[in-house]
């Protein structure tokens, strides 16, 4: 798999503005008569409603994604993920602003696992305003071989302690359509059970990784509302499905908080990082 470090320096650009009808679907699909983000602006994580995917139908592959190539590279594993997150927010996006995105692949690995081969790549985004850069973002992707009988699941890890926060979820496919709709994301392992179950290997729905993330930030914003945001990472360690509950789960630290989401089993699907400035 060299020849994919070519795209290694590969870049684009997309331009958008930050429609106040995409956060007022988020915070329905969130459940929020009032959000506990600043009026008037997009909460943190809320750019990924904007820059959304524009391939045209004949374009796109059997599983909802675009054609593999173009922008990023052609990896051949049949299963791609959104793996993990690091963001730094240097300043407010106001609802209505005129936005900005670069985008530049900065790695691509190709590795070895227990579950067979996989190919990680890293994209840097800076999203700005007319007032300069708003947001930086490192997007890792993992792209892994197609699910085999008899397959190993994944490990499962223990919290290391025990939370503050707490909020139950029980996910459903209309909630999970809802998030697909707002982010126009077609991938089928989020509405298309048949194609989970008989295709990708999976039990039920696969829960969006970028959801999962955006339901710890908001557990953090509803514990702590007024709250600046500097700093979020996040790492996807364990898929959750629409068949089973989740909880969302967070402590305070003098610097923000530690925030995980664990699933029925209790094993840690997803974890994470804050930095905030309390107002």
């Amino acid at each position: 798999m060299d020849h994919l470090r070519d795209w290694i320096g590969r870049s684009e650009s997309a331009e958008d503005v930050a429609s106040p009808v995409a956060l007022t679907g988020l915070a329905a699909t969130l459940d929020h008569d009032n959000p506990p983000w600043p009026a008037g602006e997009v909460p943190p994580l809320g750019h990924w409603l904007y820059f959304l995917p524009k391939a045209l139908q004949r374009d796109i592959a059997e599983d909802g994604h675009p054609h593999k190539g173009g922008f990023l590279p052609p990896v051949e594993l049949p299963r791609r993920m959104w793996a993990g997150d690091t963001l730094t927010f240097h300043r407010p996006i106001r609802s209505g602003e005129a936005i900005s995105r670069r985008s530049t692949i900065e790695e691509v690995t190709p590795k070895e696992g227990r579950s067979g081969r996989m190919v990680f790549v890293k994209v840097r985004h800076e999203i700005s305003t007319a007032a300069g850069v708003a947001i930086t973002e490192f997007h890792d992707i993992v792209y892994r071989e197609a699910a085999k009988p008899g397959d190993a699941p994944v490990p499962g890890e223990r919290p290391t302690g025990e939370a503050v926060w707490q909020r139950r979820i029980q996910p459903d496919p209309v909630l999970l359509f809802r998030y697909s709709a707002l982010t126009f994301n077609g991938h089928r392992i989020h509405y298309d059970r048949d194609y989970c179950r008989d295709v990708e290997g999976y039990p039920g729905l696969v829960f969006h990784g970028p959801l999962s993330a955006t339901m710890l930030m908001d557990l953090f914003l509803r514990e702590n509302p007024g709250a600046r945001v500097t700093g979020f990472r996040f790492r996807a360690k364990r898929p959750l499905f629409d068949i089973h509950p989740l909880t969302l789960c967070g402590v305070p630290t003098d610097t923000g908080a530690t925030l995980w989401v664990t699933d029925h089993e209790g094993f840690v699907a997803m974890s994470a990082e804050l930095e905030a400035e309390r107002s």
